[in-house]
C-alpha cells in the first residue's frame, strides 16, 4: 500500500459505523482502495443491501478525507453488501440461509401478512436474496397477496420448488389446497409442516428468510423458535390499546424463548384506529420502533389483487413507510447478528 493510500485508510479509521460503533476500516467495510487523479476510489461493503445509512457514510467519509489528506480532492464510493451469516443455520438446509426473521402478532386482523409481504418485496428490491414462508398453515394468505392464486410448486428430486414473485421465493400451504377446502391439523402436524417448508423446499441461497407466522402465541411460533435459530422477530400491532396489549404478549413470548425483538411496527394508523399505540409500547419495553403504516385503500387493494404497495405504489405514504421499515429492520437485524457470538461477522468474510 502506498503512503497516500495508507493516509486515506488512516483517515477512514475515524469514520464510525453508527449502529455497530466501530470504525469502518476495522470492520473491513472498506475494500479495493485505489488512487487515481486525486480521487480515492473504494468500495464500502455494507451489512445489508437495504442499508438506510449510505448518505451518512458518504458525508462522514468526505469529512474525514477531503481537506485532511494531501493530494485527495474527491471520493468515488461504490457499494456492496454482505449480510452476516448465522453459524447456527449452516448445514441445516439444502441451501445457505444467512438469517431467519419471524413476523408475529398477538392477535389476528392487524395486517401481519401485509407487513411480511411488503418487507420481503422491499428487501428484494433493495438487492437482497429473500425467501418468504407462509407459516400460517391453516389460513394462508401470502399467495393471494403476491398475485399467485393459481399453480402448484413443481417437485424436483423429492423437493418442492418455491414459487417466485416480485423477486421473492415463496412457499405456502395456499399452493397445495383450494380456498373452499379447510386445512385441518393438530399441533404435531403444524410442527411437521413448518419444518418441511424449511427442509423439503429447494431454496436458493438466501440473505433473509421471512416467516409469516399465524397470530397469537400458540404452536406455530413456539415450534419455529424451538426448531430453528431465529435472528429475531418483528411484532406487528394496530395503534389501539387492545391490540398493543395482545402485541405485548407476543413480545413477552419471544423474550421468554430468548429470541431478540428486531422491532415493532404500527399498522393501520390513522383517524379510524388512531396513532401512537405501537410507538408507546416500544418505548415502554425499550424496543426499536420500526415505523407506522397509514391506513390506506391502496394497501388493502394491493393485498386483494396481488399488487404489494411497496412495489406498485412506492411513492405513496404507505409505500414509503414499508420501504423505510424494511431498511430499519434489515439494519437492526445486522446489529443483532453482529452482537451474536454464533454469527460470522463481516470482518472475516472474504
Amino acid at each position: 500500500m502506498s503512503q497516500i493510500e495508507q493516509s486515506v485508510m488512516d483517515a477512514l479509521k475515524t469514520v464510525i459505523e453508527p449502529e455497530l460503533h466501530q470504525d469502518i476500516v476495522t470492520l473491513n467495510m472498506v475494500r479495493d482502495l485505489k488512487i487515481e487523479d486525486n480521487t480515492a476510489n473504494f468500495t464500502i461493503v455494507l451489512t445489508t443491501p437495504a442499508c438506510p445509512l449510505k448518505d451518512v457514510f458518504v458525508e462522514r467519509c468526505n469529512d474525514a478525507v477531503i481537506g485532511k489528506v494531501d493530494g485527495i480532492s474527491r471520493l468515488n464510493i461504490s457499494w456492496d453488501a454482505q449480510v452476516p451469516t448465522d453459524r447456527r443455520i449452516m448445514g441445516q438446509f439444502n441451501a445457505p440461509m444467512k438469517s431467519i426473521i419471524a413476523v408475529g402478532s398477538g392477535k389476528g386482523g392487524v395486517g401481519k401478512s401485509t407487513i411480511s409481504v411488503n418487507i420481503a418485496v422491499a428487501l428484494a428490491e433493495a438487492g437482497a436474496k429473500v425467501g418468504l414462508i407462509d407459516a400460517d398453515i391453516l389460513n394462508p394468505n401470502t399467495p393471494q397477496m403476491m398475485g399467485l392464486q393459481s399453480g402448484r410448486p413443481k417437485v424436483v428430486n423429492d423437493k418442492m420448488q418455491p414459487i417466485e414473485a416480485h423477486g421473492v421465493q415463496i412457499i405456502s400451504t395456499g399452493f397445495l389446497t383450494t380456498p373452499d377446502k379447510p386445512m385441518i391439523m393438530r399441533g404435531p402436524m403444524l410442527h411437521s409442516a413448518i419444518r418441511q417448508f424449511f427442509t423439503d423446499v429447494n431454496w436458493s441461497s438466501l440473505d433473509y428468510m421471512i416467516v409469516d407466522l399465524p397470530p397469537g402465541t400458540g404452536d406455530a411460533p413456539l415450534s419455529l423458535a424451538q426448531q430453528f435459530p431465529l435472528a429475531g422477530a418483528i411484532i406487528v400491532t394496530q395503534p389501539q390499546g387492545v391490540a398493543t396489549a395482545d402485541a405485548l404478549r407476543s413480545v413477552a413470548m419471544f423474550e421468554q424463548l430468548k429470541v431478540p425483538i428486531i422491532g415493532l411496527v404500527e399498522n393501520m394508523a390513522g383517524d379510524f384506529f388512531g396513532t401512537g399505540g405501537g410507538e408507546k409500547l416500544a418505548e415502554e419495553r425499550n424496543l426499536t420502533f420500526l415505523g407506522r403504516v397509514p391506513l390506506q385503500t391502496d394497501v388493502r387493494e394491493g393485498g386483494d389483487y396481488g399488487r404489494p404497495v411497496v412495489a406498485f405504489n412506492p411513492d405513496s405514504p404507505a409505500g414509503q413507510a414499508f420501504a423505510s421499515i424494511a431498511r430499519k429492520a434489515a439494519a437492526r437485524t445486522s446489529v443483532l447478528m453482529m452482537q451474536n457470538a454464533d454469527v460470522i461477522p463481516i470482518n472475516v468474510i472474504n
